[in-house]
């Protein structure tokens, strides 16, 4: 059950997409002088060795982080996140991929607190090992969709909510849906970032009904893929559901997928997708 180990997928097109936004969202909290709570349920190791035999099995990074973190044509929206990783290899060679601890921390003011849940034992460690010492971070050993429950609503009363599920599970698309009706329930004023990969179609619908359902507004859908059709290995796109995205985020977002897609897309395929799931 829990076997995944993000190590093999560090630095992916999806986590150029993901990690991207996630950056924004993270900007965005600081137009305002109050602090906030960042919460990542599924929050891995927070930084990944690409020389690591696992990072070399599939070496997915070339197709992801690898394309992009040089170039000089980049938009403005994904300086901060390319900031980040080359922060994480500032001898130039690409070696580290960060993970999204530790480019929301990078991010976050003194005054900001972090929580990071992490279930798998020996992922668990290395991160809270990678954040010990940092009284603004607090690692636990926990189920992600627990922690919901545990730290929703925050004593800021501000809070980022990243939710980023690895999908080995059968019925993760409905167990990330009853998660977010419950935390949003508890805190319905939240900012809630949920990823999600891209599957059949008629799997896509179903997600896309059951969120409706919820009755939750102000969803925003950004989506890429890369490729044109799912292939046995090969994941052809992602998506991220945002719940009450900060003002502009949606033309940030835009921005970003429009440049990714061609820049990660060797073949052309693929496209993306910004949509309003459910209006305000």
């Amino acid at each position: 059950m829990f076997a995944y180990r993000h190590l093999f997928h560090a630095g992916g097109y999806t986590d150029v997409f993901k990690h991207a936004l996630l950056a924004q969202l993270v900007l965005a909290f600081k137009n305002k002088p109050k602090p906030f709570l960042c919460l990542d349920t599924h929050a891995g190791i927070g930084r990944y060795d690409l020389s690591h035999p696992w990072a070399q099995k599939n070496k997915e990074y070339h197709e992801g982080i690898a394309r992009v973190w040089t170039r000089t044509d980049a938009p403005p929206s994904l300086a901060p996140y390319l900031a980040a990783v080359r922060a994480e290899n500032p001898e130039g060679k690409l070696r580290r991929y960060p993970g999204s601890p530790l480019i929301a921390r990078a991010l976050m003011r003194s005054h900001d607190r972090m929580v990071l849940a992490e279930l798998n034992r020996t992922d668990h460690a290395e991160l809270a090992a990678l954040f010990e010492g940092d009284r603004r971070v607090q690692v636990r050993h926990m189920d992600g969709y627990e922690a919901l429950n545990a730290f929703l609503p925050p004593q800021e009363r501000r809070a980022l909510v990243f939710v980023d599920s690895s999908f080995d599970r059968a019925e993760e698309f409905k167990r990330l849906t009853r998660g977010l009706a419950a935390a949003h329930r508890k805190f319905a004023t939240g900012v809630y970032a949920l990823w999600y990969p891209l599957m059949e179609a008629p799997a896509m619908a179903a997600f896309e009904r059951s969120i409706a359902a919820t009755g939750i507004r102000n969803v925003l859908q950004v989506e890429l893929s890369v490729h044109d059709r799912r292939e046995p290995g090969r994941l052809r796109g992602c998506g991220m559901l945002v719940a009450n995205p900060p003002f502009g985020f949606e033309s940030t977002a835009r921005e970003i997928v429009e440049w990714l897609h061609p820049a990660l897309s060797s073949s052309g395929e693929g496209g993306h997708k910004i949509a309003w799931l459910a209006p305000e």
